[in-house]
């Protein structure tokens, strides 16, 4: 397999993927980066089983977990607490902030992890809830539940939204 063909294929969409678990685009580069470093090592062991794009963004997801669970993300997550700013103010961010989805955004990412991936993956990224369940190993009905949860999250934070517009939008 060609590594290049593939960073060129799938790293826009992993960034974006990791981006949105992480909320910094340092942070989402270096683990986008991790995931193709593990892929290169490691290529023999992919079994063809799913697509690539699918076993990078599985990679890329469980990556995510692991930093977001890490002290490094806490520590900077508590300095963000204690001074009242953000540790890496990003052009992602400042569009975000400016666009009319801003208030769909903040929203979204005061959200708990498990209901921010759920809604991300299936408005997003138009997955079902069977290839949800897959990609985050559990089963399709905590799927279903995951996503009924967050909607009523978000509609408590944001109102009425119209989540089939939602489909066919990118963040």
């Amino acid at each position: 397999m060609d590594i290049e063909k593939i960073i060129a294929e799938h790293g826009d969409y992993l960034l974006k993927v990791a981006y949105l678990y992480v909320k910094n685009e340092a942070t989402a580069e270096d683990i986008v980066q991790d995931v193709f470093i593990a892929f290169y090592q490691k290529q023999e062991q992919f079994r063809q089983e799913s697509s690539i794009r699918t076993y990078l963004v599985k990679m890329t997801v469980n990556r995510s977990h692991d930093y977001l669970r890490s002290w490094k993300s806490k520590r900077l997550t508590l300095f963000e607490k204690i001074t009242g700013r953000p540790t890496a103010v990003t052009p992602e961010k400042e569009f975000l902030a400016k666009s009319t989805k801003r208030e769909l955004v903040e929203a979204l990412f005061s959200l708990s992890v498990a209901y921010r991936e759920v809604l991300i993956l299936y408005y997003f990224e138009d997955m079902t809830t069977v290839e949800i369940a897959q990609l985050v190993c559990c089963p399709e009905a905590t799927i279903r539940t995951r996503l009924q949860r967050a909607r009523k999250q978000l509609a408590t934070a944001i109102g009425d939204y119209d989540w089939e517009v939602l489909r066919h939008e990118s963040i």
